[in-house]
């Protein structure tokens, strides 16, 4: 199965141009949309061409999830962290968009022995651009970081210890119960609007459960589904609770969350909804190129019955005319 990836690559293939030939450049003004409805804009002059302008517009969150000026719980204390000095965040951020960034380019680190000459970008420089293309894990994953860090030291925040609305989609949220020390439950409406789509992913989700007993999966996070709201969800907003395609709910233990596993699993948690959008598509496309071809086939077998009188008819005027076989249809509509 595919997993999507953490950074923009239209982001980050604009920062690692600009980077290699900041001279060479033209003024920029671009607009990018990304799944589940984040929005980019990015500008940059060539008056100033170590400074980029980055605004982001994240999902329209539900009533349930709680926002403070228009960005979810410690997404600016995870900006600061996350890009030091190289961001300067704007207050107020531009019209129609959560997040305004000034990022200064030349204030990136620079690793000892490079040379400006290397068509290539130092490792310690091209990491921070790749983490400044993940802003969308960094901004909308800064609640989830924060209860996962707490996990790993197996303590719980006290202003994070009930039932937790973290907004994934537009006017849709997943939710959190980190109440106990030893163990975060995440909780996943999973809704689709399209009839065929509500069949597959619910098969996917059950086949998803099954494969999870498998013995190689031992150490991965426990998985249920259910069609109806667990106990967990008691309390949560009615609204919240409509789910065509059932209920997924994981458990995560600090095994999960040690070292380097952190980021993984913010992601992965993060993007659980479009990684399983993504896949029910693919399956959606695929059972339509074979049932495509199912057809051809079956219409060359009918052909190739026919007998020759048959594809060789008289029209009312007295003149002749041979039916196509789909091969031959096809190579005259080619040419």
């Amino acid at each position: 199965m595919i997993l999507l990836q953490s950074p923009s690559r239209f982001l980050l293939q604009i920062l690692q141009d600009r980077l290699l030939s900041p001279d060479k450049g033209v003024d920029l003004d671009c607009h990018s949309v990304e799944f589940d409805d984040v929005r980019y804009h990015i500008q940059f002059s060539m008056r100033n061409p170590h400074v980029v302008v980055l605004s982001v517009s994240l999902p329209i969150p539900p009533p349930e999830a709680i926002f403070f000026d228009g960005l979810p719980f410690g997404a600016i204390e995870a900006i600061k962290a996350a890009y030091g000095a190289v961001a300067q965040i704007l207050d107020p951020p531009k019209d129609g968009y959560n997040l305004t960034m000034k990022l200064n380019l030349s204030k990136l680190p620079s690793d000892e022995g490079s040379t400006r000459f290397l068509c290539k970008i130092p490792e310690q420089r091209q990491a921070l651009l790749v983490k400044i293309a993940s802003v969308r894990e960094v901004v909308l994953g800064a609640p989830l970081r924060f209860v996962l860090k707490n996990l790993a030291t197996k303590t719980v925040a006290p202003e994070m210890d009930q039932l937790i609305a973290l907004v994934h989609r537009p006017k849709e949220s997943f939710f959190l119960l980190p109440q106990q020390a030893e163990k975060v439950t995440v909780i996943y409406p999973m809704r689709f609007q399209d009839s065929t789509d509500i069949v597959l992913a619910t098969s996917f989700l059950q086949e998803l459960i099954e494969s999870r007993r498998t013995a190689g999966l031992n150490n991965a996070p426990s998985c249920m589904w259910s069609p109806s709201p667990p106990l967990e969800l008691k309390g949560a907003p009615a609204q919240a609770l409509t789910a065509n395609a059932g209920f997924v709910t994981f458990v995560i233990f600090p095994r999960h969350v040690e070292g380097k596993k952190l980021d993984r699993t913010v992601w992965s948690l993060l993007t659980f909804h479009a990684y399983v959008s993504y896949h029910v598509k693919c399956s959606e496309g695929f059972m339509h190129t074979r049932m495509r071809r199912r057809v051809e086939s079956l219409i060359q077998a009918l052909d190739r019955a026919k007998p020759e009188s048959e594809k060789s008819k008289k029209s009312v005027s007295g003149k002749s005319f041979k039916r196509l076989s789909l091969n031959e249809a096809h190579s005259n509509s080619n040419s």
